[in-house]
């Protein structure tokens, strides 16, 4: 890996760091965030004016998704609630973008594509849920298809679309992680994609009775549910072998191509493993340009959203999944919220029942 891509990744930290506090450099852009700001309301506006409409689906949806920029858990999070909601003897399926594919078209997600051609963290949502995952730019097409496909599907998940306006939603989960929302401006100058505390937007199907904010840091700003993450003890190698950690053969290389790859090598740490080499990486990576040469003599630790690229190019890597647990509560009100909603949809006139 060489210069190029060095450049992006300490430019994303030092204004990661700047977003923690109003200090000089967001400060300074502070001016742009009043621009994004002014559309971000003016965007908001176009849909409670009614210039544009939510399209609406006749099946229950809840979307998972962030306020700040950069990963704050959301797709573990989509993972634990299609796998809860699965539990209860839910059809489910699942809905997003496919972001950093090649195409924008509407398509199946199998457990046997390649990310180029779905996305990585839909493909890692297919493989973990074994549930119907679709991927589309636009969100109602995609859900569309897959309702089409699998008609006896009773609850939609869409895997980000917080801000996707287009695509009506019943239930909303925001998620934050240990950065809450930081210094409390938007972009650029602070993290946040919206306004916080936020004012619901009616028009698109935002209720505050019907958010249920998610979050692994203690914030007294942020009142909601805790969720606790951790790295299993396993890894799991390119066939789904399952090897511990603890066993693996030194030098060790961890490498992460996710928003905060620091998070995972310090959680790998903290299992008492002992790391010969961090290789931190931008978000989405494309592994196919990764040098290969830093891998050589190293047993490499990766994400599970970093494993699909990173085999293409390096069959021997191991990936460490994320185990993420909600506290009780989260799921006492997530039931309560998915039985009301069904019961309005199910006595609406447009409604669609599914035994």
């Amino acid at each position: 890996m060489g210069v190029g891509h060095d450049l992006p990744q300490k430019l994303g930290m030092t204004l990661v760091s700047a977003w923690q506090r109003r200090g000089v450099i967001a400060t300074l852009l502070l001016p742009i965030s009043l621009v994004y700001a002014a559309l971000v309301f003016l965007r908001r506006w176009t849909y409670q004016s009614g210039l544009r409409k939510a399209k609406v689906l006749d099946r229950p949806v809840i979307v998972v998704g962030n306020a700040i920029a950069g990963g704050a858990g959301k797709t573990p999070t989509t993972v634990s609630i299609v796998l809860h909601l699965r539990s209860r003897g839910w059809k489910v399926g699942v809905v997003s973008r496919g972001y950093g594919r090649q195409s924008d078209d509407v398509r199946a997600v199998s457990a046997k594509d390649n990310v180029a051609s779905v996305g990585d963290e839909p493909l890692l949502i297919a493989r973990a849920t074994d549930v119907p995952v679709y991927v589309g730019r636009d969100r109602h097409a995609a859900a569309s298809a897959l309702l089409m496909q699998h008609p006896d599907t009773q609850l939609l998940v869409c895997d980000d679309g917080l801000q996707h306006y287009a695509l009506y939603r019943d239930i909303e989960v925001c998620v934050f992680d240990d950065r809450g929302v930081g210094n409390g401006w938007m972009l650029p100058a602070g993290p946040l994609r919206e306004p916080w505390p936020r004012k619901a937007l009616q028009a698109v199907g935002q209720d505050d009775a019907r958010l249920l904010v998610l979050h692994t840091g203690l914030h007294k700003r942020l009142p909601g549910f805790s969720a606790e993450r951790s790295l299993d003890r396993h890894a799991v190698d390119r066939h789904g072998a399952k090897i511990e950690i603890a066993t693996l053969r030194q030098p060790l290389l961890a490498l992460a191509g996710i928003a905060r790859p620091e998070a995972f090598f310090s959680s790998l740490t903290a299992m008492g493993i002992a790391l010969d080499k961090s290789l931190p990486l931008p978000d989405h990576f494309d592994f196919q340009s990764l040098n290969a040469d830093l891998l050589q003599g190293y047993q490499v630790l990766c994400t599970e959203k970093d494993a699909a690229k990173l085999w293409e190019i390096w069959p021997d890597a191991l990936a460490v999944p994320l185990i993420q647990t909600q506290e009780s509560a989260f799921w006492v009100a997530l039931d309560g919220l998915v039985d009301d909603v069904r019961r309005t949809k199910l006595s609406s006139t447009h409604g669609h029942q599914t035994a």
